[in-house]
């Protein structure tokens, strides 16, 4: 009877993952564009079931047996709603830079709340996924909802498909050419290549990194470059 009962617990929570998982993947499916370009004026009007997700997001506590990938989607998930979230409660607006609260960024304001605690969005990143969960291609993954940042996917991330998902975004954003130039003999990059170079160069240089994803083999000596960041408002 125990082993039956935790059986059942265990479905009724994974079920409740996958629904509340479709929730906001329906909203960005609907709301964000292939290109990653959001409309946060629909957006706005259908934020109950952003709220819906949100509140999900506050009672649920991710286990150490879940595993690495789950807690990896999560996470990522939990960054990108949160972040909307918060451009939907300042909207309209020009760019995430404008949002602070008593000094602080967007960043830095405690609000995002995960099972029970209150998280920054800067925690999030850097002392979860950065930290606990390391995965180069998380950059690609959380989203600051500005206009050079890697696009917003606009699939929700699961246990089964978020590292399909983030290499495919990885190979999307270097070979953007509104976000990365990338050429044999020289490459204009991101300056998130030099933000977080330390998360590309674990197992080789940023262009060993770049060579991965890249559709034009970059030689070893390549001269590089790092573009100026738009921060302007990543929606229509």
């Amino acid at each position: 009877m125990k082993k039956i009962l935790i059986v059942f617990v265990f479905t009724f929570i994974v079920s409740q993952i996958n629904a509340q998982t479709s929730i906001f993947n329906n909203l960005l499916q609907t709301h964000v564009s292939n290109n990653g370009i959001v409309d946060y004026k629909s957006f706005k009007a259908d934020e109950a079931k952003l709220d819906s997700f949100i509140s999900y997001l506050e009672k649920t506590s991710p286990e150490s047996t879940w595993s690495e990938n789950k807690q990896k989607a999560f996470w990522i998930n939990a960054y990108n709603a949160y972040t909307i979230k918060l451009i939907l409660e300042n909207y309209p607006l020009k760019s995430i830079m404008d949002i602070k609260k008593d000094g602080k960024t967007a960043w830095k304001i405690p609000f995002a709340k995960v099972g029970g605690k209150t998280y920054t969005l800067d925690h999030i990143e850097h002392e979860i996924l950065r930290k606990k969960l390391f995965d180069p291609k998380i950059h690609v993954g959380v989203n600051c909802a500005s206009g050079s940042c890697p696009k917003l996917g606009n699939i929700a991330f699961t246990e089964e498909n978020v590292d399909a998902e983030l290499t495919k975004l990885m190979k999307a954003f270097v070979n953007d050419p509104t976000r990365n130039k990338i050429g044999k003999k020289k490459v204009q990059i991101s300056e998130i290549f030099n933000w977080f170079k330390g998360d590309f160069t674990k197992n080789g240089s940023v262009i060993d990194y770049l060579n991965k994803y890249s559709n034009t083999e970059i030689k070893s000596n390549a001269k590089i470059n790092h573009l100026k960041y738009d921060w302007s408002l990543n929606g229509k």
